[in-house]
């Protein structure tokens, strides 16, 4: 696009990297605005298909970068002098948090991946337990694989986080018949918090990461963390990969003594060579728990909605504080 096609407009400009016709609704009948705010301006640019932001850049004020974990953000962001909001389509803000000038509003997508970080989690579940790697295999090898393999049913699962994913997991996890354990930073009726993990953990057949990425959360699974596990247990990480030790994964996944299912690996992208591809017990996705369709009315829904808060001088909702 032109690098002045707003010099004449003094109405504050947003930066999306999607359409910001994808932003419009039908009218629902609530009051609520059907589309963005028009008292604010937009450019459409995804840096990744249209390379480095032009001139307008100066004049961004809310800014919404692409949903990539690839994007150099420091670049971007020192481009950006007048910025004063950023809101992410990621729950998770490590990546981006720490290179924020003073003085910038960081909101982040909680709500966004609930459905499909939930539909991820499960999956990786069902396909552990039930063996689903080694009856492809199987296949592949026209051998018929027999056998015996864990169920889901009767068993119990420890979810760690429990914020809006995890409780939209546990949605799923109920009608399989299971024991759901709860842990969070605050302690709540039927929600224990990290301190209580040494007693929670020998309880679980499963366990489920969905934690922040923060200094409190790096390293919480480690040779501690998994020696306290159900022998035989289960590990999901749909989290952060610096949650889990990796090492210390490798060395209990060495020894039998759990099996994993990973979705975010510590380093990331995991490299070729690397000894966590072939470690046994374990199965991976490259960080797809939100990549999904489902990802896509969330986001639309959410950025429409903050756009329309800051428009109003009303609050922005997700704000980033603290540690979370």
């Amino acid at each position: 696009m032109s690098d002045t096609p707003f010099a004449q407009d003094s109405r504050p400009l947003v930066w999306l990297p999607f359409d910001p016709a994808e932003l419009d609704t039908a009218d629902d009948g609530s009051g609520h605005p059907s589309g963005a705010p028009d008292t604010l301006r937009y450019v459409a640019h995804d840096p990744l298909e249209d390379g480095p932001p032009g001139a307008w850049a100066d004049d961004v004020r809310f800014y919404v970068p692409s949903y990539s974990f690839g994007l150099d953000h420091r670049a971007l962001l020192a481009a950006l002098p007048r910025v004063e909001v950023v809101q992410t389509l990621t729950a998770g803000v490590d990546h981006i948090r720490p290179l924020l000038p003073a003085g910038v509003t960081l909101c982040n997508g909680r709500g966004i991946h609930n459905a499909s970080t939930a539909e991820l989690a499960m999956t990786l579940v069902l396909a552990s337990l039930r063996d689903v790697p080694g009856f492809v295999d199987a296949q592949h090898e026209q051998r018929w694989a027999q056998g015996w393999r864990p169920s889901l049913a009767d068993s119990t699962v420890l979810i760690i986080g429990y914020g809006d994913i995890g409780a939209d997991l546990e949605r799923r996890l109920v009608p399989f018949e299971v024991e759901v354990l709860r842990v969070a930073r605050t302690a709540r009726t039927g929600v224990h918090t990290l301190a209580d993990l040494p007693a929670l953990l020998p309880r679980a057949d499963v366990v489920v990461l969905v934690v922040p990425g923060t200094a409190e959360t790096k390293g919480l699974v480690d040779a501690d963390f998994l020696a306290a596990m159900r022998p035989g247990a289960l590990l999901v990480n749909v989290a952060r990969g610096p949650v889990v030790v990796t090492d210390d994964l490798l060395e209990a996944l060495h020894a039998g003594r759990v099996r994993a299912a990973l979705d975010v690996t510590d380093p990331e992208p995991l490299p070729p060579g690397h000894p966590l591809w072939d470690a046994p017990g374990v199965l991976i996705t490259p960080h797809v728990g939100g990549a999904t369709p489902a990802m896509w009315p969330r986001a639309h829904t959410l950025v429409r909605e903050q756009l329309h808060r800051w428009a109003a001088s009303r609050p922005l909702a997700n704000v980033m504080t603290g540690d979370y």
